[in-house]
């Protein structure tokens, strides 16, 4: 997820399309946040690692 939101990112940012822009940030911080809640060994979702 992290992966995914820095690709959109960067390419709203290149095309100017604020739209992928504004999703890859969302996706960005949501699988950052997963993956330190994941780190910490807090289970998320029902399971124990988010990747």
């Amino acid at each position: 997820m992290i992966v995914l939101g820095l690709i959109l990112l960067v390419v709203g940012w290149l095309a100017g399309i604020s739209i992928l822009t504004t999703i890859g940030v969302i996706l960005l911080v949501i699988g950052a946040i997963l993956a330190v809640l994941g780190a910490v060994g807090r289970p998320v979702g029902g399971r124990s690692h988010f990747f």
